[in-house]
Formats: structure tokens, C-alpha cells, sequence
């Protein structure tokens, strides 16, 4: 069966804004070999059908106001607050560990210390595990925004975690099919977007080269002009 093309805007109609979107990229080292959580989108999907990619999705309003049981790493917080708001950058981690749960059934979380408080609608399910989100292992590595002549589009931000800092199954709501570890040098036998490609590079990189703390850092922004190419997102 043939992979459905993307759709293209239609002549004469106004660009849409990109909404704010986060993706976790899960990994871990097997035999000495990177391995990274992917999941083929459905193919009634209007956005990357029957395409191979990180769980995520788009921020929800809710995200930016749930409860944490940590804290956003300092260096985290200061790349991401170079171009949003700190609250925004609370929202952009928060879909990430939502969406990871939602799509793959797995929780980055620490045990919610105040069970007895109220929790957003769009979380319930999370913290009924008896968790609440734990952003501090998380890493901010890139970000991406979808080309203009696409009808949907996303100003998507890249977090990587490594799999000793998650817990749960593999499982989730079914929007992601085929959910598995795969190995890096695999993934190029996998129907991926052009932004999935670029990304699994860096994760290659990272993952071997692990980010040094207290130093300053630069992020990748990828924009799309026919190929993706690269700028620093400062």
C-alpha cells in the first residue's frame, strides 16, 4: 500500500499560524546500540499519515497551569525562555510528557506528593497512575516549524529523555501504530518525515556525546524551504 501524500494549502488561501507543538524523543542503549521510541501515525491522519515519528502533539491550554514534581533544568529553561514566555516554556515540556503518555502509554513522573489537589481535565488519567509530570530530565534539543504551503502547521519543540528516567508499558490511545524501540541505524528503512531524519542525527550525537551542564548552548531550528536546512535558534 502506498504512503498518502501530504497535503498542500490550496491556491489563494492564507498561510495558517503554526501552533505550538512538543515531541519526546525516548532512547536507550541496547548492546551498545542507540535506540530511539517510534510509532507510525495512522493513516487517516491529515498530518504525517503512515509516517514514523517521536510521540507528540500540540500544546494544550491546560499544560501550561498542571503541577509539576520538579522543575525544568536550569539551562532547559533559559533556551527555551530565549523565545517564550517561562510559563510557555512549562506548557512545551508538559505536552511532551502528556503526549508521550497519551500516545505510548509511558509517564515521566514522580510520585504527586498532593494527590488531594484538583488537576486539569487533559491530565486526569496521568495523575490517576499517582503520578505528576517530572521535567527535569528532560533535554530541549531542537526545533521545527512546518513549511507555509502546508494546511497544518506546528512550531514544534524536540525534548530527549533517556528510558531509565520513564516508566509504564508500551501501549497508549492508538494514535500511534507499531510503537517500538528501533534501532538508529534502522530508522532509515522506516517511511520518516524530512524533519525526523534531521533529528535523529542530533539524537545519534547527544545520545553518545551527553550534553555538558553550565555551558552555553545553542539550539538547531529547522526550516523547511524544499529540504530542511538549519539556523541557530538564539
Amino acid at each position: 500500500m502506498s504512503v498518502p501524500k501530504q497535503p498542500v494549502r490550496n491556491p489563494g488561501t492564507k498561510a495558517p499560524r503554526p501552533k505550538d507543538a512538543a515531541t519526546l524523543i525516548v532512547y536507550r542503549f541496547n548492546n551498545q546500540k542507540i535506540e530511539v521510541l517510534m510509532g507510525e501515525r495512522h493513516r487517516k491522519h491529515k498530518f504525517l499519515p503512515q509516517r514514523y515519528v517521536f510521540p507528540g502533539g500540540r500544546v494544550d491550554r491546560q499544560d501550561s497551569s498542571v503541577r509539576s514534581a520538579t522543575n525544568l533544568r536550569s539551562d532547559v529553561e533559559e533556551l527555551l525562555t530565549r523565545r517564550v514566555t517561562p510559563a510557555r516554556a512549562r506548557a512545551l515540556a508538559a505536552a511532551a510528557i502528556r503526549e508521550t503518555f497519551e500516545e505510548a502509554g509511558l509517564i515521566v513522573g514522580k510520585t504527586d506528593v498532593e494527590p488531594h489537589r484538583p488537576v486539569p481535565k487533559n491530565w486526569k488519567t496521568f495523575f490517576d497512575k499517582g503520578f505528576a509530570p517530572c521535567f527535569e530530565n528532560l533535554n530541549y534539543i531542537a526545533r521545527a516549524v512546518t513549511p507555509p504551503w502546508r494546511p497544518i502547521r506546528f512550531d514544534a519543540r524536540f525534548f530527549m529523555i533517556e528510558e531509565e528516567f520513564v516508566e509504564g508499558k508500551l501501549g497508549g490511545d492508538g494514535e500511534l501504530l507499531d510503537l517500538m524501540f528501533v534501532p538508529l541505524l534502522e530508522t532509515k528503512n522506516l517511511e520518516l518525515p524530512l524533519i525526523t531524519t534531521r533529528v535523529l542525527e542530533l539524537v545519534k550525537d547527544l545520545a553518545s556525546n551527553p550534553i555538558k551542564l553550565n555551558c552555553l548552548r545553542t539550539i538547531k531550528f529547522f526550516k523547511h524551504n524544499g529540504k530542511f536546512h538549519d539556523m541557530l535558534d538564539e
